[in-house]
């Protein structure tokens, strides 16, 4: 393994100062305890092959040193960004050519693991399970999503998480007596909590404040907003795009427009692409609305036209207008329920036919024939749609429209459906 690689005092004194204060032993990494006690074979000398799982800034990296160092194995890094098959095969036959020369095992840290396709990640395969070495790969992605199965099954899986406030101030605690530099309180509470529990945001940030220090201009507001113009994180591909997208729905669901329209505000500063949010307008008009509103639908189908034509920034002013529409309307998911039932009405029998009178050339002797509607008084006549025994699909609500529409359904079809 690398000597310093791990030392508190680096030995590049002018590199970045997370790389400075990365932890060499066990007792410096921050929050071991409670790794080691939800995952008890984090605190053997020989580790198994094993997945670290976590957001940015949370000690990935810095545990798998960490561990590597604690092990005494040989150790060596692999960027799934940076390399390919033909790379990866020069490493293992590097790492195999130790163990023959020396007897020494190694370790093979893979970082951004969830890059490497389904080749990349099969090319793995052999090796694990002949202990040729110990994989040690870091992701920022559900690995349940991200990576194969089978690569999966031969890794032990440990899920770290951001950082607690607690944490965060011993990690500033160790950067402020490394450089021996004092920090007045707001500045503190600054780094601290607009770090999003990212340990390396915190070290960069007190690197900013130094720096900004020595400018005739610094001032605590100034630092805060160069800190937050950095702070925000939003990723259109991974989790806080469907967790985000998730909250935006639910508020509106339930009937929230402050919630939703702030949701809205997170998604367009992050850069998620409009079109994306109006044709969730749309669906939502549909499946959350539906005819307790009848005009929710025309104002999503409008926004999506609207926003797909003019684009941002103006489309937010659209994309506003139908959040707080459709957060503050009467909700009816009856529709919604209605083909999902039918659906599974339909897959759960053979083929449904279609009565004779209702065809497109029904048999000209059957006895029951088809009765033109508009024929009739009301434009309504009693007669059969669908196969005797049809269940009611349909049980609109007391809410907005939908209750003149099961009060009109109630008197047309009394005494054969309840529409309740």
């Amino acid at each position: 393994m690398q000597q310093g690689l791990f030392n508190t005092e680096s030995s590049l004194p002018d590199g970045p100062l997370a790389h400075r204060l990365r932890p060499k032993q066990r007792e410096d990494y921050i929050g071991l305890e409670k790794l080691v006690a939800k995952y008890p074979f984090l605190s053997r000398d020989q580790i198994p092959s094993l997945l670290i799982w976590g957001p940015p800034g949370c000690g990935k990296t810095t545990l798998a040193h960490v561990l590597a160092e604690n092990s005494g194995y040989h150790f060596e890094s692999f960027s799934a960004v940076m390399g390919g098959i033909p790379e990866l095969k020069k490493l293992m036959a590097h790492v195999k050519s130790i163990r023959d020369e020396y007897g020494k095992k190694s370790i093979i840290f893979i970082d951004e693991i969830h890059r490497f396709n389904k080749s990349q990640q099969d090319a793995l395969l052999p090796h694990i399970e002949s202990g040729a070495f110990i994989l040690i790969g870091a992701t920022t992605e559900n690995p349940r999503s991200s990576l194969n199965r089978a690569l999966l099954s031969r890794l032990q899986i440990v899920e770290i998480k951001n950082h607690n406030l607690d944490n965060l101030e011993q990690i500033l605690d160790r950067a402020l007596s490394l450089e021996k530099i004092e920090i007045t309180k707001s500045e503190r509470e600054i780094l601290i909590n607009f770090s999003d529990g990212d340990a390396r945001k915190v070290l960069n940030n007190f690197e900013l404040l130094i720096d900004l220090k020595e400018r005739d201009d610094y001032s605590e507001s100034n630092l805060k907003e160069i800190i937050l113009e950095n702070a925000r994180a939003y990723d259109k591909n991974q989790d806080r795009h469907y967790d985000v997208i998730s909250a935006f729905i639910k508020s509106m669901r339930g009937s929230d427009p402050d919630a939703a329209i702030l949701w809205l505000a997170v998604m367009l500063d992050g850069g998620e692409d409009p079109v994306f949010i109006a044709r969730r307008l749309v669906i939502f008009a549909s499946e959350d609305v539906g005819n307790a509103d009848i005009g929710a639908l025309n104002i999503a189908v409008n926004t999506l036209q609207v926003v797909s034509q003019i684009g941002m920034p103006e489309a937010r002013i659209s994309l506003a207008q139908a959040t707080t529409y459709l957060a503050s309307t009467v909700k009816s998911n009856k529709a919604y329920e209605a083909i999902n039932s039918a659906l599974a009405y339909v897959q759960d029998n053979q083929t449904i036919e279609v009565p004779m009178h209702l065809r497109n050339f029904p048999a000209p002797n059957h006895k029951i024939k088809y009765q033109y509607p508009h024929g009739h008084p009301g434009n309504f006549v009693t007669q059969e749609y669908a196969p005797k025994n049809t269940p009611q699909f349909y049980h609109p609500t007391d809410v907005g429209v939908e209750k003149n529409i099961k009060e009109r359904l109630k008197g047309l079809w009394k005494n054969l459906k309840t529409y309740l």
